[in-house]
C-alpha cells in the first residue's frame, strides 16, 4: 500500500464498484456504509471471489464457441417452439383427443420429472447472467 491506503484500495476491483455505489445510493451515508463494506469485502479477499466469477461470465458471453455464445437466444427458441407448438396441438385434440391427452399427460411428467432444485438453479444462473449482461452493456463495458 502506497501513502494513500483508500486510494490503493480504489484503484483495485473496488473502484469501478464504487461508480456504481455513488449511481445507486442518494445519501451520502448510505453511499459511505456501502464504500466501507466493499472495502472490507476486499480486503477479505471476496472480491476476488466475485471478480473470478464476472470473468467466467464475460468468457462465456465474449466465446467464439457459437453454443456457449448463444445461450440465451437459444433458450428463446426452444420457448418459441413450444408455443408455437400448441397450435398443432389444438387441431391434434380437435380430430384425436386421445393422443393430444397422452402427449401433454407424457410432457408433463417429463418436465415434472427435473428437481425443482434445478429448475430454481437455472433461473438463478439465467436471471444473473442476463442481469449482468445488462449492466454491462448500460455501462459501456461490453457491446
Amino acid at each position: 500500500m502506497g501513502i494513500n491506503p483508500i486510494a490503493d484500495i480504489a484503484s483495485g476491483i473496488a473502484g469501478p464498484l464504487f461508480g456504481l455505489v455513488d449511481q445507486l445510493f442518494t445519501s451520502d451515508e448510505e453511499r459511505e456504509a456501502a464504500k466501507l463494506a466493499i472495502m472490507k469485502a476486499e480486503q477479505a479477499g471476496e472480491l476476488d471471489t466475485l471478480k473470478t466469477n464476472l470473468s467466467a461470465i464475460l468468457a462465456e458471453a465474449n466465446s467464439a464457441d457459437s453454443w456457449t455464445s448463444r445461450a440465451r437466444p437459444s433458450f428463446l427458441y426452444v420457448m418459441y417452439i413450444l408455443l408455437l407448438a400448441s397450435i398443432p396441438m389444438g387441431f391434434l385434440f380437435a380430430f384425436e383427443p386421445q393422443v393430444a391427452d397422452a402427449v401433454i399427460l407424457g410432457f408433463k411428467g417429463w418436465l415434472n420429472a427435473i428437481p425443482e432444485s434445478l429448475y430454481a438453479l437455472f433461473g438463478a444462473g439465467y436471471l444473473g447472467y442476463a442481469g449482468f449482461r445488462s449492466w454491462d452493456k448500460r455501462n459501456g463495458v461490453s457491446r
